[in-house]
């Protein structure tokens, strides 16, 4: 019977070669969306699975309060750690651990001599004692999680890192060698772990005691000691013992932290996050690697939804609407004795036939999708995880569903088709109006779509174009910049080399204008610092961004001075430029009236020189801030470059050329890297463009599966009005005449659509746009224009029809077989 059923479903599909097709591109279309999308979804909700009583596990975050702004930093000040460890009770384990702010040179001893292997730059290093691997839980192939961090001075390896650095096939025979790390903290390999397989955001491939910490630095002592100093990269988990409640430990912790902090200024709040929220909870880190946005994947989650409803309302309006085709058959079949539920079956056979032609052609589309998506799609995404036994079960639930979804109705419909009326050649008559009404709705319900995904395209593309054109303030074409090395021990010398670097370059041809500073004017990274301000009446006192810049640097980028002057390059803070917003918040309605105005700072003042003009200084997710500009030149270790406008082929190739090699004649042993300012502010923008992106190709696909059920329906209308449209051309009607009867009636369906998707649209885009502190306004002219688009694109589907059908001769119209 099922070779019966496979039979003709070939041979339906060879006789209409074109609906077929159709039909195959539309749930192609839906099913590739669908997988593509449910690969992303489940690669970012597989992080993490593995650790041993996950639900135990969380991080002890910071939300630190001050009179003007909140910030949530996902470290903690160093004292709280070790108190914690001897005065909190009701945790399993505490586990402590450290970044490095920035990368380290590794130097491996060598046998030959005093030589050294050196890498530059490694990343992947951290801090940590041994509970961090029983916390993670990492297999040991050398020494153990009881002692091999216990010591200062100690490191152990992952296996790659280790196989980097040694040339042992057996890693168990690095155990002992030396590793210097920044030519000055030699460490012995005290064990060696293998890499951890799972999705994880622990990625870390290098583990130095965390007891070696205090001897980096002066600086590291000094913070063991400073409950008000907190930085993200003192990080600090526990595990809980079974049955103890969170907040009773999130209360012995905050009791803990005000006991022992003095400054009434600082109000931290604590509170624990759980392990699974780390990689979506962009409110902290998860150690500098990529983080999953929960509305976006439900965004994409529904996107691929609306995709794959579409193709199935597709395939309805096209099978119902080739129905009459196989009437006879219908009739035939049950005139043999074939029952109601035998042609159910045929007809889902066919479908689900159908559907696996498309699920195959999506699955060998997958790797091409995926590189075409590279930019935002995550790079542990790759082709072969189709083998894995969660998608095979999706795809086998997907093909389920896309058969039943599209087939149910359908089926039921041909079924149901009296075989003495089918036989009679009275399929028409017997079409019920709630049929048409079905269909009519579907179709309407595919252009609410992509109506919808048209103004939403056009928002978000308007929003993106303000965002990165309008005028933020400052010059940001032709500027580079260029970090140097920044060490903190050693910033007065450092502070000297850059000096002879920046007389270099100053004498280059191509370069219009240098200065030494800190961020340039907008960055997402940022300073900040508390300052007071007596006005005579009260005492203010709030959090202001800091920029480290002098008079060059302000003229570099054109920020435009309302009142005084520039502050001048100094070693020391002694005296202050401010913004507007700043002014306006010390209490100057006038911002001119700051000038010669005291700053408190450590007992004494700091005046104001110099107000300028705000700018937009973080991205316009953000409303502008209180800033304020001063110079310490041995903090300021980043080189602003202002080029010289292109004069010919590759003229800034050369300039950037003659940069780097001034840069490694000074630091040889560095590599040489460099960004340009407007690409920089570029990606304060990088979601909202691969959004745009996104929302581009969904309404694209759309529209094409919507246009295809408008064909559909129309092939379904002309069929039933054949004999109508032959007589009024035999009564003398013009082509112009039946082209506008025919199409008249789906126009309006596209009206009825816009109607319908505009408030929504309207609605969805306005709260995207609260995203935004600084935004464009919805404007009626884009729902216009998106109402003229789709009524366009619907004019030139119905025409290929209705023309070819106002145009067929009426005496075959007419004709009675």
């Amino acid at each position: 019977m099922f070779k019966n059923y496979f039979i003709v479903a070939l041979r339906n599909f060879w006789r209409s070669k074109i609906f077929s097709l159709i039909n195959i591109i539309g749930l192609a279309i839906g099913i590739s969306a669908s997988l593509v999308i449910y690969l992303i979804v489940s690669y970012d909700f597989s992080f993490d699975k593995f650790e041993k009583d996950r639900d135990r596990i969380y991080r002890v975050v910071s939300n630190m309060k001050f009179p003007d702004n909140d910030f949530k930093n996902s470290g903690v000040p160093l004292p709280l750690i070790p108190a914690a460890q001897k005065e909190i009770t009701g945790v399993e384990i505490f586990a402590p651990f450290s970044m490095p702010n920035d990368y380290m040179n590794v130097s491996i001893a060598t046998q030959v001599g005093n030589t050294s292997d050196r890498y530059k730059r490694q990343t992947g290093i951290l801090f940590a004692d041994n509970n961090y691997f029983k916390l993670i839980g990492y297999k040991w192939l050398a020494g153990s999680s009881q002692n091999s961090l216990k010591e200062p001075f100690t490191t152990v390896l992952t296996e790659s890192r280790a196989k980097t650095y040694f040339p042992y096939d057996d890693v168990s025979k690095d155990v002992g060698k030396i590793i210097t790390y920044n030519d000055s903290i030699k460490t012995t390999v005290t064990g060696i772990v293998k890499d951890v397989d799972e999705t994880t955001d622990f990625t870390f491939k290098e583990f130095i005691s965390y007891s070696t910490r205090p001897y980096m630095s002066m600086r590291e002592k000094t913070r063991l000691k400073e409950w008000g100093s907190i930085n993200s990269s003192d990080q600090f988990f526990v595990k809980l013992n079974e049955g103890v409640s969170l907040s009773i430990v999130q209360k012995q912790i905050q009791q803990l932290f005000d006991k022992n902090q003095k400054d009434a200024y600082l109000k931290n709040i604590f509170s624990l996050q759980p392990l699974p929220d780390i990689h979506f909870n962009s409110d902290y880190d998860n150690f500098d690697q990529r983080q999953a946005h929960l509305p976006t994947l439900y965004g994409l989650l529904a996107v691929a939804a609306i995709l794959l409803l579409l193709g199935c309302i597709n395939f309805i309006n096209l099978t119902t609407a080739h129905a009459v085709q196989r009437a006879k058959e219908i009739g035939i079949r049950k005139t043999m004795g074939g029952s109601k539920l035998q042609l159910i079956v045929q007809f889902l056979s066919e479908t689900f036939l159908l559907a696996l032609i498309a699920m195959l052609i999506s699955i060998a589309m997958i790797q091409w999708i995926i590189k075409l998506f590279a930019d935002f799609i995550p790079t542990g995404i790759n082709a072969g995880m189709l083998a894995n036994t969660n998608v095979i079960l999706f795809i086998i639930a997907l093909l389920v569903v896309v058969s039943l979804l599209s087939g149910f109705y359908p089926a039921m419909v041909l079924s149901k088709f009296n075989p003495v009326t089918v036989l009679k050649n009275q399929v028409a008559s017997g079409s019920s109006s709630r049929r048409s009404w079905i269909r009519k709705t579907l179709t309407v319900t595919q252009f609410v779509f992509a109506q919808a995904f048209i103004i939403a395209t056009l928002i978000v593309g308007q929003q993106i174009h303000y965002a990165l054109n309008k005028d933020l303030g400052f010059k940001k074409e032709d500027i580079i910049t260029v970090r140097t090395p920044f060490r903190i021990d050693d910033a007065a010398k450092a502070s000297e080399t850059r000096q002879v670097l920046l007389n270099k370059l100053q004498s280059l041809p191509g370069i219009d204008k240098v200065c030494l500073g800190s961020e340039p004017p907008a960055s997402s990274n940022t300073s900040m610092q508390t300052i007071k301000f007596n006005n005579g009446k009260k005492e203010i006192e709030t959090t202001v961004d800091v920029k480290y810049a002098d008079a060059d640097y302000l003229n570099l980028y054109n920020l435009k001075l309302i009142a005084g002057r520039f502050n001048k390059r100094t070693d020391s803070l002694t005296e202050y430029v401010i913004n507007e917003s700043c002014a306006r918040f010390l209490g100057f309605k006038n911002p001119a009236d700051a000038v010669g105005k005291f700053i408190e700072r450590d007992k004494g003042g700091i005046p104001i020189v110099g107000v300028v003009h705000d700018f937009y200084s973080r991205s316009m997710h953000e409303p502008l801030k209180p800033l304020i500009f001063y110079s310490i030149f041995p903090y300021e270790f980043v080189l602003h470059i202002a080029l010289k406008p292109e004069t010919g082929a590759g003229s800034w190739k050369i300039t950037i050329a003659q940069i780097e090699k001034a840069y490694k004649e000074i630091y040889p042993g560095e590599d040489f890297k460099y960004n340009f300012f407007d690409e920089s502010i570029a990606k304060f923008y990088e979601s909202e463009q691969h959004i745009s992106t996104l929302l581009s190709w969904a309404t694209g696909l759309a529209i094409i599966i919507s246009c295809l059920g408008l064909l559909g329906l129309v092939i379904y209308t002309t069929n039933q009005r054949t004999k109508e449209i032959g007589i009024r051309k035999v009564l003398g009607a013009k082509l112009v005449q039946i082209v506008h009867l025919i199409s008249k009636d789906f126009l309006k369906l596209v009206m009825l659509a816009f109607i319908i998707a505009s408030p929504l649209a309207w609605w969805g885009m306005k709260k995207w746009l609260e995203n935004f502190a600084y935004h464009v306004q919805i404007s009626v002219w884009l729902f216009v224009s998106a109402a003229a688009l789709m009524i366009l694109i619907a004019i030139l589907t119905l025409a290929f029809q209705t023309i070819r059908a106002a145009s067929a001769n009426p005496v075959k119209s007419l004709r009675t077989e």
